[in-house]
């Protein structure tokens, strides 16, 4: 979190709205892409989106959403270019979607504090991974890493 709390609780509500913005725009793009599959367009404005929330997240010490739309545009970029992005992968990115979408819902505004457990997360990058053939994902630079847990094994 910023070390000026009064200046970070100004921030926060103008995150937020832009977060919600932002997501609103993913929706959009994943809506666009369950009609044309791997359209380019839909794809790269997805990606963008994505790191500018991870950013301003970021920015704001917000790391459970940024991090988490890292893992997401990670996944996705791997993938975009190694396959077509089938129906159960584009239903497990809408999941870590509106996981994100919970999650601005739940920032303790005064605090910065998100309470959650991160098994949810978890749960949604390895079903994602899974779903694009990413078994072996490799988590962006300077993230904090998940306990991974292959997909199969947990359906076990």
């Amino acid at each position: 979190m910023p070390d000026n709390r009064k200046e970070w609780t100004k921030r926060v509500p103008e995150f937020l709205v832009e977060a919600e913005s932002l997501l609103a725009k993913t929706e959009e793009c994943l809506s666009h892409l369950q009609l044309i599959r791997n359209d380019r367009d839909a794809i790269d404005c997805m990606l963008s989106t994505l790191l500018k929330l991870a950013c301003k997240a970021d920015a704001l010490a917000l790391a459970a959403v940024s991090e988490f739309s890292l893992h997401i545009h990670g996944l996705l970029n791997h993938a975009q270019s190694h396959m077509a992005l089938h129906d159960e992968a584009l239903n497990a990115l809408k999941d870590c979607l509106t996981l994100i979408a919970w999650q601005l819902e739940l920032i303790d505004q005064k605090t910065g504090q998100l309470s959650l457990d991160e098994t949810e997360q978890t749960t949604l990058i390895e079903a994602f991974a899974f779903q694009v053939g990413q078994s072996q994902f490799q988590l962006p630079i300077n993230s904090k890493p998940f306990a991974l847990v292959p997909y199969m094994e947990r359906q076990a």
